[in-house]
């Protein structure tokens, strides 16, 4: 089967398996909202604990799951049609994410599917930073840790939480998808405030 052929396929199944429509999303609280928290590690934590509304998140969650079987929705089910993320996260030989997510969304005709979501560099996370299945806590660890995070300190989490292509996706996921809360600039804002406050991550 042809890789135009597979995509075909794909939308089709997708179109059964995905109801059409998105819930309205609650914007972020700003920085300026835990102002009156006085206590320095209170409000760390209280600002991670909001930005963690994002990154826990269908759009997030679908790009970090607990193994290299890619889910999607915004209940986490299985990819359809069943997809690994192999050794690069980019697929399998056979089947690579690129058979059908292409650099953009893009707008079908389907009933019940109104867009294939796509971004240049569409994928998997790495497997050292899965998050489904974890706490907040975890979570907040985790991203700090230079060995499950891509090697990043805090200065360079903070550039890639403001900069990275496949993070802006998640607030703009394309049509009958919900969007992460808020907005990308709202959520680095939040990142960068926890940082400054001493990265406090909950005790769950």
């Amino acid at each position: 089967m042809t890789t135009m052929r597979i995509c075909r396929v794909m939308v089709y199944l997708v179109a059964a398996a995905i109801p059409l429509g998105a819930a309205e999303v609650i914007p972020l609280k700003p920085v300026s909202a835990f102002a009156s928290v006085t206590d320095e590690k209170a409000r760390s934590v209280a600002l991670f604990v909001e930005a963690a509304r994002v990154i826990t998140s269908p759009r997030c969650m679908n790009c970090h799951p607990a193994t290299r079987q890619a889910t999607q929705g915004d209940d986490l089910h299985p990819h359809v049609p069943l997809m690994y993320g192999g050794r690069y996260g980019v697929g399998v030989p056979g089947l690579p994410c690129r058979a059908c997510h292409g650099p953009s969304n893009v707008t079908t005709l389907a009933e019940s599917i109104a867009s294939i979501p796509g971004n240049p560099a569409w994928g998997l996370a790495p497997a050292s930073m899965a998050w489904q299945e974890k706490s907040v806590r975890e979570i907040c660890l985790q991203i700090q840790d230079t060995a499950r995070n891509g090697g990043r300190t805090l200065a360079k989490l903070s550039e890639h939480m403001s900069k990275d292509s496949a993070i802006a996706w998640a607030f703009r996921p394309g049509d009958g998808r919900t969007p992460a809360p808020g907005t990308q600039a709202q959520f680095a804002a939040l990142i960068d405030a926890w940082i400054a406050t001493g990265a406090q991550c909950p005790q769950r």
